[in-house]
């Protein structure tokens, strides 16, 4: 534990955010895992709308700096591709 009274409100500001970071992303993995299992159940109607509560959830995780916006383009074209596959 640190010695100096700055340092020790440092180490308890960043155990408040690294709760709250977690309760974020895992609000973001939930809200994939919804979609994911829309399309595993071959629900399209499900998934469509799964997917449209997802995107925005997962934009905001950019701007939070939860995720990168590589890492949020990844997940929401994996999961464009898994709704899209199935209508075809």
């Amino acid at each position: 534990m640190a010695n100096i009274k700055s340092a020790r409100k440092r180490a308890r500001q960043a155990e408040k955010t690294r709760k709250h970071n977690m309760g974020l992303r895992s609000l973001m993995r939930t809200k994939i895992k919804n979609v994911v299992k829309a399309c595993d159940a071959g629900d399209k109607d499900a998934a469509v709308a799964a997917y449209k509560d997802a995107v925005p959830v997962i934009d905001s995780m950019i701007n939070k700096g939860i995720v990168t916006k590589n890492k949020a383009a990844r997940h929401k074209s994996r999961l464009n591709t898994r709704v899209k596959a199935l209508s075809a």
